[in-house]
């Protein structure tokens, strides 16, 4: 598990800068500085600091699957056979590029993971190719999404 940063209390400023980020991150610290009524200058030493303090991971280009041929978008549960083996399972789980999130977690599996595949074929190679093919994965449980309701981000 990374570093935890120490905690950092966002004041008013913070929170309206991250919000405007949050919906576009394109967005030039000029034109939030005027958004705001401060300096360029404040913004840019307060995004730092946040990025410093490891608030900010970075920003991202978003692309929609399906408008690429991924049409598939399924949550694996993985039962390990111990759990001991979580580390070594991970470490062989970030080579399968299908796999776009995973959790290690509470209930009844070890991990839980998204996954994106071009169709139900491409699924089920992944599925028996590259997953239950892994040393120490005992079974795993798949749920196919029919669709995304909600996508988003904290709110502040």
């Amino acid at each position: 598990m990374e570093n935890r940063k120490e905690k950092f209390e966002l004041d008013n400023l913070d929170t309206q800068i991250l919000g405007i980020l949050m919906q576009d991150a394109t967005i030039p610290y000029t034109e939030i500085a005027k958004k705001l009524i401060v300096s360029g200058g404040t913004i840019h030493v307060r995004m730092k600091k946040m990025q410093d303090l490891g608030i900010i991971k970075g920003a991202n280009l978003i692309i929609d699957p399906q408008k690429i041929g991924f049409d598939i978008c399924a949550f694996l549960g993985i039962y390990l056979e111990k759990g001991s083996q979580y580390h070594d399972a991970v470490e062989s789980l970030k080579q399968v590029k299908e796999i776009v999130e995973m959790h290690y977690c509470t209930g009844a599996y070890s991990i839980f993971a998204k996954i994106i595949c071009r169709d139900t074929n491409h699924l089920r190679e992944v599925l028996n190719e590259n997953i239950q093919a892994l040393k120490g994965i005992q079974r795993t449980e798949t749920f196919i999404s029919l669709e995304e309701s909600i996508k988003r981000q904290i709110t502040l």
